[in-house]
């Protein structure tokens, strides 16, 4: 099926235009993302690794806050509920949201737990290496509690939530039913990202969007060809009883399989022209796609959007977001 039968430009522009009246709920792992850029023009006399000459660095919103960001960016209203450390980076979390005028009644502060800080270290456009501080230690129930208690709160102005794991001990069995139960019968659309590899923490969630590795590994089916996909699809949508599933499978696109349609799945051709960079690119495919679900398209309509704006990002260097005016100008 072709992506402009099933997204007119008219139509994607009525959607955008929702964008700014529509809210997502971001629930997950908080993390920071530290980048230093530099060149690189000899190797370490001590060792076989090159020297970095360092020009500066960034610090940005990663994990789920990078899913904010680009809801953000886009122009659409969103919250976030999460865990961070009582520590310098998460200080400084807190002091960026507060200075983009997002709501951060949602963010736990727990003591002895640092806030995620991946750091990846840049040169000349390519990774060098990347380092990570972190706890992976499952949150204690009185923080799920809290988390759940916030989601709770938002119920009536929130069109979509999504659940972004990066298995940093924040998603849990617990944490996705108690998400579950208060979406139910409220129009509430609950996305995931996924990491784990036993999708049965993520039973009856209405949109998963694993990359083709992750949903290989769940549904312990390699994919060889366009039959191997197919199945694939079909066996993780009976399985988990899920709605939707949409594979974000690199430079081979999107394909999205749907709960009852006759059409085993629908493809969505890869929209980038050049690949830089693809760190972040799945924050922004689910951010966009619960932003369109939220502002009113439907599930194949906010995939087109959410294609669309990834051909975008991944032509950007870093975690980086996609501006409303660069989402129209692809159309």
């Amino acid at each position: 099926m072709s992506v402009h039968r099933i997204l007119s430009k008219k139509r994607a522009l009525d959607i955008i235009a929702g964008f700014s009246k529509s809210t997502v709920l971001v629930v997950g792992d908080v993390m920071v993302d530290h980048f230093i850029w530099g060149k690189v023009s000899r190797i370490s006399p001590e060792a076989p690794v090159p020297v970095v000459d360092v020009q500066n660095d960034s610090i940005l919103l990663g994990g789920c806050a990078n899913v904010l960001n680009s809801i953000d960016a886009i122009g659409g209203r969103v919250r976030m509920t999460g865990v961070i450390g009582a520590d310098a980076i998460g200080r400084g979390l807190m002091s960026d949201l507060r200075g983009r005028k997002i709501d951060t009644a949602g963010i736990i502060v727990e003591k002895g737990r640092p806030t995620t800080l991946k750091t990846r270290i840049v040169a000349h456009g390519q990774q060098v290496v990347r380092f990570d501080q972190e706890s992976k230690k499952p949150v204690p129930n009185s923080s799920t509690q809290k988390i759940l208690k916030y989601v709770e709160s938002l119920r009536d102005e929130t069109g979509a939530i999504v659940v972004s794991d990066y298995n940093k001990g924040v998603v849990s069995r617990e944490l996705i039913a108690g998400i579950k139960r208060i979406a139910a019968d409220c129009g509430i659309f609950v996305c995931v990202d996924p990491k784990k590899s036993d999708f049965s923490i993520y039973s009856g969630v209405d949109i998963i969007t694993p990359n083709h590795h992750e949903a290989q590994r769940a549904a312990g089916i390699e994919i060889v060809n366009g039959d191997d996909l197919t199945h694939l699809g079909d066996t993780l949508l009976t399985k988990y009883d899920f709605r939707t599933i949409l594979v974000t499978r690199g430079e081979e696109g999107m394909s999205l399989f749907e709960k009852g349609r006759k059409i085993s799945h629908t493809h969505f051709p890869a929209q980038a022209k050049e690949v830089y960079d693809v760190t972040g690119a799945g924050d922004t495919v689910i951010g966009v796609l619960a932003l369109a679900l939220s502002a009113g398209a439907n599930v194949r309509e906010a995939t087109a959007l959410a294609n669309y704006a990834a051909g975008i990002v991944v032509g950007k260097v870093g975690t980086a977001a996609v501006s409303q005016k660069e989402l129209i100008d692809v159309l």
